[in-house]
C-alpha cells in the first residue's frame, strides 16, 4: 500500500501535527510515457508554511485533503518512458507520497554519488541557489565588506555565509543556540557568531561584532532581530530579504520600528526575492556551487529524520529551531 500525507486543515498560528493526515492508497501503475517513482528523500522548507494558508502569495496554496509537495529525490522503480530506466535517481517537485507516477516532464536525472546525493536538495538545489543568487545579485558583495546573516545555521544561511567568505567578506552569523554558534564558526568559517537568544543587548552585540558597520544583511528571519541589524547598517548597505520565519506563524501582524528613515539616511537597498526571479542564472550558479563543493571550499550540514511518517514532524522542527543546516527526511 501507498502512504500519502495530505493537508488536513489550515494552521492557525504555528502548525501542528493535527494539520496533517496520513492516508493509504494503492500503489499506482506507470502507463505509457510514465515512470513509477519511489520516494527516497524529502526536503522540508520554511516557505511551505505560506502555502498552507489560503492567502495571496507568489505561489498557489495547497488544497485541503490533497497531498503537499516539495523537492524530492526519488528512484525509478518501473518505467514506460524512453528517457528513464529502472534504478535511475531523479529530482523533482513531487507530492508527499511513498510512490507516485510522473510523465517525466519536470524530473531532473541526478547522479547516484554517495557523497553528494542529498546535496541536490540543499547546496546544489534550491537552497544553494537561493543563497548564492540572493547574495550575489542583490547583496553585491565586495572584498573587505561586512556581511551579517540571520538564521545563519540554517540551510540557506549557512551557504550564504560561506559564499560571502569565498567572495572576501567578513561574515557574522546570528543563531539561536550556543551549539549553532559553534557550528557556523567551526564548520562554515564565519568570523563571528551571536546567540541572539542569550544576548542581553543584541544591538550592542552586533555593533561589537561589526566595528566597521554592516554592508550587507542577508535576512532569513525578519522581525525584531532584523530591527537590531538595521540599526547598524552602513551607507549604501544592501539587504537581500530572503525570509521572515519569525513572522510566518503570527496570526496578528506585529508592529515594529519604521524602517523607512533608516533606509533613507543610509541610501540603503532592501529587496525581497524568490529564487525563481533568477531562473536564467541557474546553470551558471550550479556550476559555481559544484566547483566550490568538489574543491572542498564549500561544505554543508544536514539534519535527517528517518521514516516517511516523520515528514510533518521534520517540517514542524523548522519552527522550533531543531535543524542545523538542511532539514531532510530519509524514507
Amino acid at each position: 500500500m501507498n502512504k500519502v500525507i495530505v493537508l488536513h486543515q489550515r494552521p492557525v498560528g504555528t502548525p501542528d501535527l493535527s494539520d496533517f493526515k496520513i492516508i493509504i492508497e494503492e500503489v499506482p501503475s506507470a502507463d505509457d510515457g510514465e515512470v513509477l517513482l519511489k520516494t527516497r528523500y524529502v526536503s522540508v522548507d520554511p516557505y511551505l508554511r505560506g502555502r498552507m494558508s489560503d492567502s495571496e502569495s507568489y505561489i498557489p496554496p495547497f488544497e485541503l485533503n490533497k497531498p503537499l509537495r516539495s523537492a524530492i529525490i526519488a528512484e525509478v522503480t518501473d518505467s514506460n518512458h524512453t528517457q528513464f530506466k529502472v534504478g535511475d535517481l531523479v529530482l523533482g517537485n513531487l507530492e508527499w507520497k511513498e510512490y507516485q507516477v510522473s510523465d517525466g516532464k519536470s524530473l531532473q536525472a541526478i547522479a547516484n554519488h554517495p557523497a553528494y546525493l542529498t546535496a541536490y536538495l540543499g547546496v546544489l538545489g534550491m537552497t544553494g541557489l537561493t543563497a548564492y543568487l540572493g547574495l550575489t545579485k542583490i547583496g553585491s558583495p565586495k572584498p573587505g565588506e561586512t556581511l551579517v546573516v540571520s538564521g545563519a545555521a540554517g540551510a540557506v544561511g549557512s551557504i550564504a555565509g560561506q559564499v560571502g567568505k569565498l567572495l572576501g567578506c567578513r561574515v557574522v552569523g546570528l543563531t539561536g543556540s550556543d551549539e549553532k554558534a559553534h557550528l557556523i564558526k567551526s564548520k562554515f568559517g564565519f568570523d563571528e557568531a551571536i546567540n541572539y537568544k542569550t544576548t542581553n543587548d543584541l544591538g550592542q552585540a552586533i555593533k561589537a561584532a561589526c566595528p566597521d558597520g554592516v554592508d550587507i544583511y542577508f535576512d532569513n528571519v525578519g522581525g525584531k532581530l532584523s530591527d537590531s541589524v538595521l540599526a547598524t547598517i552602513n551607507k549604501h548597505a544592501r539587504i537581500p530579504l530572503c525570509g521572515a520565519i519569525s513572522l510566518y506563524n503570527s496570526s496578528v501582524p506585529e508592529l515594529g520600528p519604521y524602517i523607512q528613515p533608516v533606509l533613507i539616511k543610509k541610501s540603503a537597498l532592501i529587496q525581497g526575492f524568490i529564487v525563481g526571479d533568477f531562473a536564467s542564472e541557474f546553470p551558471a550558479a550550479i556550476t559555481q556551487l559544484t566547483t566550490w563543493l568538489t574543491e572542498g571550499k564549500l561544505t554543508y550540514h544536514e539534519t535527517v529524520y528517518e521514516g516517511f511518517e516523520q515528514v510533518p514532524q521534520a517540517f514542524l522542527g523548522l519552527f522550533e529551531g531543531r535543524n542545523e543546516g538542511k532539514m531532510i527526511v530519509k524514507v
